[in-house]
């Protein structure tokens, strides 16, 4: 917060040459130039951040390419069953799908390779059954990385 004492001349502590003495301000440049790299930092790393949940999927030697905007159902090592990170009964995970993404016609599928086989079954086949296309999620292999 900024004021000014301006005296009028009538001597005291006022200016000398009679001027009006100078406004106290924020300088707010070096504040909005802050401001502008966090959000390019910020813009620039969206992107490659993922859902909340550390899932560790399989590597595979072939991996496609995508790029389309579908739900992602993740399943962890403990077995939760989760929809773009918020948790879901499995018996309704087909239902809440076609609710909330109506013009989509598959999901992606990322399950922890440590995860117990039955909720993965258990989900395809709700999403199967659904007439939902199932993608599963997997990394590409290290040592063909180089090469495809």
């Amino acid at each position: 917060m900024a004021f000014s004492m301006n005296n009028g001349g009538a001597g005291g502590r006022g200016n000398r040459r009679g001027h009006a003495s100078a406004l106290a301000e924020i300088n707010v440049t070096p504040f909005v130039d802050v401001v502008l790299v966090l959000l390019v930092i910020f813009m620039l790393t969206a992107h490659v951040m993922e859902f909340g949940i550390e899932v560790d999927v399989p590597e595979t030697r072939n991996v496609k390419e995508t790029a389309k905007e579908m739900p992602v159902v993740t399943i962890t090592k403990g077995g939760e069953v989760t929809l773009n990170g918020k948790p879901v009964n499995l018996n309704d995970l087909a239902t809440v799908i076609k609710q909330q993404y109506k013009t989509s016609d598959g999901v992606y599928v990322r399950a922890d390779r440590g995860a117990i086989w039955d909720p993965i079954a258990q989900v395809a086949s709700e999403l199967g059954a659904a007439k939902l296309q199932v993608n599963l999620v997997t990394r590409l292999r290290e040592d063909t990385k180089g090469r495809r």
